[in-house]
């Protein structure tokens, strides 16, 4: 099983729009970050699971139709500060590659507790419009590979 772990886009300012969506950057960011894995990486997920914040709706929404419009749902575990082994009984079970649209501090505590058995630790540096692949053999994760933003325009 393959895991992608995807921070949301950079958000609009709470104080410009409190709804938060994605700001034209972040849109951008999605659009490189997202018509890569299209092209580059296969297999696909089957499903993209994402959290109630439209941020984590719009990003999965772009991942999805790059992707050729994969099934998106929202996933009440995914919110900012759930707990990551709430999503563990799910991770553990699942045959099929799954998609995770999600934000930090949620992102980084589910891969370390994946990656370190430590939810605390923290071995990922997560960028908005970022995504982490991992894989599942037998009853282990690894990393396969991460890609971000900072790739197409290089570091800020």
């Amino acid at each position: 099983m393959r895991l992608y772990l995807a921070q949301h886009a950079l958000a609009c300012d709470k104080n410009d729009n409190a709804a938060r969506p994605l700001s034209n950057q972040g849109r951008e960011d999605i659009a490189r970050t997202a018509g890569f894995l299209s092209l580059f990486e296969k297999p696909r997920p089957s499903m993209i699971l994402h959290s109630d914040k439209l941020r984590a709706i719009q990003s999965a929404a772009m991942f999805a139709e790059a992707w050729g419009n994969l099934p998106t749902r929202i996933h009440p575990a995914l919110a900012p500060n759930s707990d990551p082994h709430n999503l563990l009984p799910m991770l553990t079970t699942s045959h099929d590659d799954l998609m995770l649209v999600s934000h930090l501090p949620l992102l980084a505590r589910l891969a370390g507790l994946l990656l370190c058995d430590d939810a605390e630790r923290e071995p990922i540096c997560f960028r908005n419009g970022g995504v982490l692949c991992l894989q599942r053999t037998e009853e282990r994760w690894s990393l396969l590979w991460q890609i971000n933003p900072t790739l197409f325009y290089g570091e800020a």
